[in-house]
């Protein structure tokens, strides 16, 4: 029984074929073809936090491979009035052949591998958000055929996002530069996972302070939200510190002539992104939205597949 916690959960040989196979069910699904590798498993989704793309790609992920889903919103939980994450765990995997759960704290999803006995994946927590992390290789993949050697610059949050990316993209050997504000960098421990496993890969990882040394040169620009969830209270403070770090068609210009721009969404265009360049040629967001429908099918898949 395997679980998705973190991306480092998973070895290059795994992602590899999950990218692999996504790019199979995406042909298999846009061809019309019907799949059914999930045929009779049931996938609950365990959401404390709101959702638009994490929570469809996931129910129609599974719809398209035969499965079925469950929405378990955690307000409507016994959780809501304190029961225990350990006892819930163990109810839910007597019930479900699997769980995705999109959570505020890294540790409920670590006690929902511990205790349910069915594979967790997870969706979002505070620390990493691993199946983004697959949709964007893969879309990646898709617009440069390759990942290795590719340089991506991050401009903005060190967060759960630029956690799993640092770590997708040193299992996969590219070249990291993110630009933040002193204070919002990445996980220290993840930072230092990702260049210890850089070592094996030829990956490189650098933080850096100015947006245009991260965007030298640049294969791809990705950049996320200023103001995640969880972090309102800290909204002035953010829009100050993290002002000059958006991506514009000026940042643009230190980039390769054929980058691609990414974001996870939702965007908040005038801040961390211009609505001239996500709406640009040189984006690939809309793309890279879709592919969480993929990237969530090939997981569910990997894991929950019988072998």
């Amino acid at each position: 029984m395997k679980s998705f916690l973190s991306v480092s959960d998973a070895s290059k040989p795994e992602i590899d074929r999950v990218l692999a196979r996504g790019k199979t069910i995406k042909a298999s699904i846009k061809g019309g073809r019907s799949l059914s590798t999930l045929r009779g498993k049931i996938v609950g989704l365990l959401f404390e936090k709101p959702s638009t793309r994490t929570r469809t790609s996931f129910e129609v992920a599974a719809r398209r491979l035969g499965g079925e889903s469950i929405y378990l919103s955690a307000n409507e939980l016994q959780l809501s009035r304190g029961e225990p994450i350990k006892d819930t765990a163990r109810i839910l995997g007597g019930y479900l052949d699997g769980i995705v759960a999109r959570v505020y704290a890294h540790d409920t999803v670590a006690q929902l591998a511990k205790h349910s006995g069915v594979p967790v994946v997870n969706a979002l927590s505070d620390l990493e958000h691993p199946t983004q992390i697959i949709s964007d290789l893969f879309t990646i993949q898709e617009a440069k055929r390759k990942l290795k050697g590719l340089n991506l610059a991050y401009v903005g949050d060190g967060n759960n996002v630029c956690n799993s990316l640092l770590l997708g993209a040193a299992i996969e050997g590219m070249r990291v530069r993110v630009a933040c504000p002193e204070g919002y960098e990445p996980n220290q421990a993840i930072l230092k996972q990702a260049e210890d496993i850089s070592r094996s890969t030829g990956a490189e990882i650098k933080i850096v302070r100015e947006p245009s040394e991260a965007a030298h040169a640049a294969d791809v620009l990705y950049t996320d939200v200023w103001i995640s969830m969880g972090d309102e209270a800290s909204k002035e403070k953010r829009m100050q510190d993290f002002n000059g770090y958006q991506i514009n068609s000026d940042l643009l210009k230190f980039a390769r002539k054929d980058a691609s721009v990414m974001h996870c969404l939702p965007a908040h265009r005038g801040l961390e992104i211009t609505d001239d360049v996500i709406e640009g040629n040189q984006s690939i967001v809309w793309q890279q939205g879709e592919n969480k429908l993929y990237g969530a099918a090939a997981v569910l898949e990997w894991l929950l597949r019988k072998k």
